[in-house]
């Protein structure tokens, strides 16, 4: 029997609260997301040595494995996805209840992380109101699980039990595609197993390849504050704009991989002692209920609240968390990991299947009735189609476009005048087409339209999320020259930007200037908690006095240090002068919608927000592109 180890729970009880912590917002925990690394080396680790234990006593069975593990993971999965979308049937509107629905299917045919792949990113606004989102790491050890087993099988019968010649290079060409996929398929990267199984192979590798034990205690302390350095420095410094998995990924996976190494040995560093402790072990117990529980129980919050949590909401959250989880484990993950009496095998995997049809079923139902509107007979959404006047895929580019898709002739979009105005950016940036278009002869210039999903326009931009931006920020110096562009204007999903500064904006605008080309900064857009239809719902179920306001998601001090980065170096353009009191915003005007969604603008919006918070005149500019050049020319 393989021996217990206070210090592995210890471990599950760090990884688990640096998911927690930064699921709850808490700024400190930037990189807690790398919990969920932290979790594949233990469980690499954790069924690689039942594995082996029962090979070397000839006792390994396929389907004694399959058993233990759907024990192990299916009751309180099961219990927790049936209670979110019970949960969700009373709460969400007809479109946030199909795509629940969906997500429910998927995860019961342990694809979940394949739905979330190509349905959103991890970091997408979208995301915050996605109550099933971190399944997607209990589809990739699903999956994980399918071949292990059966790899191991294969190992021992035909390889001779040569378990590093066969794991280590599959670790090694999973981790290179890991690497390799960083910047060209970062989102696939992030979800699927083929760039994740390293993760869980370094686990294996130190079953499958045992160390020699270090026999020095200062060693031992040694390694043990590297490793905790490790994790530390990732949970506390990584953000949402780190390059990951790849080699980013090393640091959480390496720290783990080595506190469970040193945690065999006859020495105990202090942090071993330290995980080791009553308090951290009982977090660890929990910690696969804790998983599961606490995004349902923040998501569904989240979407009562419509707002940022308070300090004392976010300290509720985690200690509801915390007794949620406790309950699942005491109640659910107990008593059916270790029935009285044992039931036989047959018996446990048909009530998984019977149980993963249920599953199955009722998510089928919410896709196929669209969400069960019925539920809800006083909601009828509206179409509102100003995002086609973006035109995506020639003028908007989509993140899989190279900058060559982008039509020069067919993103001039007003014609006519002597000047040539280009409009730089996102789709921050694109949602102001609209009402340049409406309001070009009062411009005096032609609008042409250069904007691509999530480029933000800054010279020296490059995102791992998105390849394709550097290229294409790129071009803006060469389409300046190229079309006699006499002023910029640039406008983007600023706050996005806000976790690795926006100190590159100066020099943007620096270069701009020395092009010759007048430029204006649109500084942040307001941004609300879920998209405007479903908050005007709200509001109206509530019998609020103000419908069509409310309070912004976002911080609008932003905007000052926009405009402090820009003074003397462009003209700016506060969108949230004319559109909001302080931190409560329009978002309605009579019976009309300003915004598409959660913040970008419709139509009406654009032309709301020009004409109010713009000054066309100054926008036109009474400034000659000669004389700029002139100038540049003599510096």
């Amino acid at each position: 029997m393989t021996k217990y180890r206070a210090d592995i729970d210890g471990l599950r009880a760090v990884a688990v609260l640096a998911v927690l912590l930064f699921h709850a917002g808490l700024s400190w925990f930037s990189g807690g997301f790398v919990g969920v690394d932290v979790f594949f080396v233990i469980s690499g680790y954790v069924i690689a040595k039942r594995i082996l234990e029962d090979v070397q006593n000839n006792r390994f069975s396929i389907i004694d494995f399959y058993v233990r593990r759907s024990r192990r993971i299916f009751p309180a999965l099961f219990a927790m996805v049936l209670l979110t979308w019970i949960t969700a049937l009373f709460l969400f509107l007809p479109q946030q209840f199909t795509d629940l629905s969906k997500s429910t299917v998927a995860t019961a045919l342990f694809s979940s992380n394949i739905y979330f792949w190509q349905n959103s990113g991890y970091f997408d606004a979208s995301a915050l109101m996605r109550p099933l989102l971190h399944t997607w790491s209990l589809a990739v050890e699903e999956q994980y699980y399918i071949f292990m087993p059966v790899a191991v099988y294969a190992v021992a019968r035909f390889g001779r039990g040569r378990w590093s010649a066969f794991f280590f290079p599959v670790a090694i060409i999973s981790f290179a595609l890991s690497v390799y996929a960083t910047p060209f398929a970062p989102t696939a990267n992030f979800f699927l197993l083929p760039t994740r199984a390293w993760e869980l192979l370094l686990g294996a590798l130190l079953v499958f390849t045992p160390l020699r034990p270090v026999r020095s205690r200062l060693t031992v302390e040694a390694i043990a504050g590297a490793a905790l350095l490790m994790i530390g420095y990732a949970v506390l410094f990584f953000t949402e704009d780190t390059p990951f998995p790849g080699i980013s990924a090393l640091l959480p996976c390496g720290g783990a991989a080595l506190l469970i190494y040193i945690g065999e040995g006859q020495h105990r560093a202090f942090v071993t002692r330290f995980i080791s402790l009553k308090p951290m072990v009982w977090v660890g117990l929990i910690s696969y209920s804790l998983y599961l529980v606490h995004w349902p129980t923040i998501v569904f919050s989240r979407y009562l609240l419509l707002r940022e949590f308070r300090p004392a909401e976010t300290l509720a959250l985690v200690i509801a968390s915390l007794s949620f989880a406790y309950l699942s484990y005491r109640f659910i993950e107990q008593p059916f990991r270790h029935p009285k009496p044992q039931s036989r095998s047959t018996l446990t995997l048909a009530s998984a299947g019977a149980t993963l049809a249920l599953i199955i079923l009722i998510g089928g139902i919410g896709v196929w009735t669209k969400g069960l509107p019925q539920r809800f007979p006083d909601y009828v959404p509206r179409e509102i189609e100003a995002q086609n006047e973006w035109l995506e895929g020639t003028c908007f580019l989509t993140a899989k476009q190279t900058p060559d898709a982008w039509d020069a002739a067919k993103c001039t979009r007003t014609t006519g005048h002597g000047r040539n105005i280009l409009l730089w950016g996102d789709s921050f940036a694109a949602h102001y087409v609209p009402g340049l278009m409406h309001r070009s002869d009062q411009i005096g210039a032609n609008i042409i339209q250069y904007t691509a999903a999530g480029c933000r326009p800054i010279l020296s931009y490059f995102s791992y999320a998105q390849p394709n931006c550097h290229a294409f920020n790129s071009r803006v110096p060469e389409i300046i020259k190229a079309k006699g562009i006499d002023e910029v204007i640039i406008s983007a999903r600023w706050v996005s930007l806000r976790s690795r500064g926006l100190t590159d904006l100066p020099d943007t605008l620096e270069q701009l200037h020395r092009l010759g080309v007048r430029t204006s900064v649109i500084g942040q857009s307001p941004e609300f908690p879920v998209d405007v239809q479903t908050l005007a719902y709200r509001q109206r179920r509530s019998n609020s006095a103000r419908i069509g306001e409310w309070p912004i998601m976002i911080d609008p001090k932003i905007n000052q240090q926009i405009r402090l980065m820009t003074a003397g170096l462009a003209n700016y353009i506060d969108p949230m002068k004319g559109m909001c009191s302080g931190t409560v915003c329009e978002y309605m005007q009579g019976d009309e919608f300003l915004y598409m969604d959660f913040g970008h603008l419709s139509a009406l919006g654009s032309d709301l927000a020009i004409s109010r918070s713009f000054d066309l005149s100054d926008l036109g500019g009474r400034q000659r592109r000669a004389t700029a050049t002139s100038e540049a020319l003599n510096r």
